[in-house]
């Protein structure tokens, strides 16, 4: 980043060519400006394409949106393997100090999806920016060992049809996917052939999720997750499927509710695993996730998008991205209000007996949200718990890199066999 103009002139070949920033980029039309120390560019966006950009920020150009930080921060950024706190546009927005934005938000939220693209372009080819998330054969999980079907439910907010896949054989394991999203996320755990010898799996949609319906007493935008409305429909669940004693995972929002099992029914759940979980979790929710003027199927992709590792493969996470597009208006942020506002268990976990529910807890290093750090101090407070920090993965570790989550995750399910097996 020395030469200025060859870097953005190499930077803009790059997103000239780019296949994902073309196919998103339909009825984007955006101006901003990237400052990068006393170095400024001017880019103006156009259907995805970089249509004008110039070294300078005139008078008389257009700027809807500018992003101001030291040139060491979009260094880090643009490294072939940047940092955690530094691997996407919301990651700086979150966590680093020195990266600000000036004029509007919300054209910032509306071209996020472009915007973020083309920053990640920035990095060169040798740290993988350059994947368009194609799914090849080898990435796609063969899924013809799993079954699906549906169980009925009531709930406190009515009934649901709640869609579940199950797979393999032996003591059961509970999977519960992360907000917005559904048990897709669980496919390659499913697909494993190890896992299945050992255990039969369950992955399940929460109502209003994937392919379960919504609760017939809440009617269309009406989705809030509440503490007390996640226990009910996981044991209500696990009840309808006739699950005996299962050990219970679960991720990000799941990685927090397996907690309150614990706490609440730990006679009913041989163990709980927490990815990405820990008992308090703040500044996740935002209202450009349910907003009129901000298209939530581009909007909130891209803000789960940059939860993840840099290294995770391409097509894994444009498969995380692809489920999230699906969920339903305003279910993700209905979610998000379990996931960062109604749920803080501090004064609590303190109290899970891991005697009778044991606790493991995995954090990945790239996930800012549900920081390791937030995680281990969540550990460190449950008597018994035990941590492990997943080096390289980030916030959706069994979607976004299965095999190298398997690598962290198999040990600790290794561990708990015998305490799910013998509470059968």
């Amino acid at each position: 980043m020395h030469d200025w103009p060859a870097f953005v002139a190499a930077w803009l070949e790059r997103a000239a060519a780019d296949r994902r920033l073309r196919a998103v980029g339909s009825g984007t039309d955006v101006a901003f400006t990237l400052r990068c120390g006393d170095d400024v560019v001017w880019l103006h966006l156009v259907e995805g394409a970089v249509v004008e950009h110039a070294l300078d920020d005139g008078f008389d150009r257009r700027v809807d949106v500018g992003l101001r930080a030291p040139r060491e921060v979009w260094e880090r950024l643009w490294a072939p393997v940047p940092p955690p706190r530094h691997q996407n546009l919301f990651a700086l927005l979150s966590k680093v100090p020195e990266f600000s934005v000036e004029g509007s938000r919300e054209a910032l939220a509306q071209h996020a999806h472009v915007i973020a693209r083309l920053l990640e372009l920035g990095r060169s080819p040798a740290g993988g920016a350059r994947g368009d998330g194609a799914v090849d054969s080898a990435a796609l999980a063969d899924l013809s060992p799993v079954t699906g079907r549906y169980v009925r439910v009531s709930l406190s907010t009515g009934d649901a049809n709640v869609f579940v896949e199950q797979a393999g054989a032996g003591p059961d394991l509970l999977l519960l996917h992360t907000a917005g999203s559904d048990g897709r996320q669980y496919h390659h755990l499913l697909a494993d052939p190890e896992l299945r010898a050992s255990w039969r799996m369950t992955a399940f949609d929460l109502p209003a999720h994937g392919r379960s319906s919504p609760p017939t007493g809440l009617g269309e935008g009406e989705w809030r997750l509440t503490t007390d409305r996640y226990v009910e429909a996981i044991v209500a669940v696990a009840d309808a499927l006739g699950l005996e004693a299962p050990v219970v995972l679960g991720c990000s929002m799941g990685g927090e509710i397996v907690l309150e099992l614990a706490l609440r029914h730990p006679d009913r759940f041989a163990a709980a695993v927490a990815v990405q979980g820990a008992d308090r979790v703040e500044g996740r929710q935002v209202a450009w996730a349910k907003h009129a003027r901000v298209n939530e199927k581009l909007f909130v992709p891209e803000w789960v998008d940059g939860l993840m590792s840099p290294t995770a493969p391409p097509a894994h996470r444009a498969e995380v991205r692809w489920a999230y597009s699906q969920s339903a208006h305003g279910v993700y942020w209905g979610d998000i209000e379990f996931y960062s506002r109604d749920w803080d268990a501090r004064e609590r976990v303190g109290d899970i007996d891991t005697a009778r529910c044991p606790v493991h807890i995995l954090a990945g290093e790239y996930d800012y949200s549900c920081t390791p750090e937030l995680a281990r101090a969540t550990a460190e407070r449950i008597s018994g718990a035990r941590f492990t920090e997943m080096r390289g993965l980030g916030h959706f570790p069994m979607a976004e890199d299965p095999q190298a989550f398997l690598a962290y995750v198999r040990p600790v399910l290794a561990e708990l066999a015998g305490t799910a097996a013998a509470r059968v």
